[in-house]
């Protein structure tokens, strides 16, 4: 599959942000659904945020990350030949879905019931919990929100629209201490100058990012307590993300990946990126967790 990068300058369209005029077939003006209009063309256009190991640019400015990845073989087995990408910040990828500047979201986005109001998920890819980073020694003490949400001096980097903002605050940890960036470089280098005491993002991206950043001076924090939300323990499910009227094109989607599932595809693609095994979905499923 051909990947071509699109830059995130194009207009967003603000008047047209509904989640699809109600034909479940989502037919354009020539009465092609999305999956057929992309067939016929040869291409799609996902949209992505630039985080890793989710959907990014690499040293050679490809686009790749485990949802890409995982996209890219499906969208081939659909007859798809060309992934376009539009890189997008995390927290506009639902309105830029909607204006129609792409057709999926391949960000590796969680599943949670307000996302599950305004986009179609396919069924999970994975499921993981949060991590933490702070300076090495880590001299707050901190190993978890709730310990962040105790120490009123302490601030925590976390990405604008993430998922992290709500178990941050369910934990107590109030809005002057959250340093809002947006993006993972963002983070580290709000963690990195002092700025924040601590950055937050799921477990495989924190891995990934301090990886790269290879800086002696922040590190994970291994003890950490993953946050409790109405009593249980977080844990993210995340996924594709079509428009409210692209259920043919989710169902079909979601039919090549119970496949990759049931033949190691998937945890082979999973494995490329820094998951294991324990971050498979299981048999979770998209209706399932947005009823929760």
């Amino acid at each position: 599959m051909t990947i071509m990068l699109i830059g995130a300058c194009g207009v967003n369209n603000e008047a047209n942000t509904g989640t699809g005029n109600g034909n479940h077939g989502g037919k354009d003006g020539a009465g092609l659904t999305t999956l057929e209009r992309a067939v016929q063309n040869g291409y799609i256009t996902v949209g992505f945020a630039g985080e890793n190991p989710y959907a990014y640019k690499n040293e050679k400015g490809e686009l790749t990350g485990e949802a890409v990845e995982i996209a890219r073989v499906i969208l081939e087995r659909l007859d798809i030949g060309e992934m376009r990408g539009e890189l997008t910040e995390f927290s506009a990828l639902v309105a830029g879905l909607h204006a129609k500047r792409f057709d999926m979201i391949t960000a590796g986005m969680f599943i949670n019931p307000d996302r599950c109001a305004a986009v179609l998920f396919a069924d999970p890819e994975y499921s993981i919990g949060e991590g933490l980073a702070v300076k090495s020694g880590n001299p707050l003490g901190l190993n978890s929100y709730a310990a962040i949400a105790e120490n009123k001096n302490a601030k925590v980097a976390v990405m604008a629209g993430a998922v992290e903002i709500g178990y941050l605050t369910a934990s107590g940890v109030s809005e002057k201490q959250m340093v809002i960036v947006p993006d993972q470089d963002a983070a580290i280098s709000a963690l990195q100058s002092g700025r924040a005491d601590a950055m937050t993002m799921t477990g495989p991206a924190l891995h990934s990012r301090l990886t790269a950043a290879n800086d002696p001076g922040i590190e994970r924090v291994m003890d950490f307590e993953q946050p409790l939300v109405d009593g249980n323990s977080v844990t993210g499910y995340g996924a594709t993300a079509f428009r409210m009227d692209d259920t043919s094109f989710r169902d079909a989607f979601n039919a090549e990946l119970a496949k990759m599932k049931e033949n190691g595809e998937l945890l082979d693609i999973l494995t490329a990126f820094g998951f294991t095994e324990h971050e498979l979905p299981g048999d979770a499923t998209a209706e399932q967790l947005c009823e929760q």
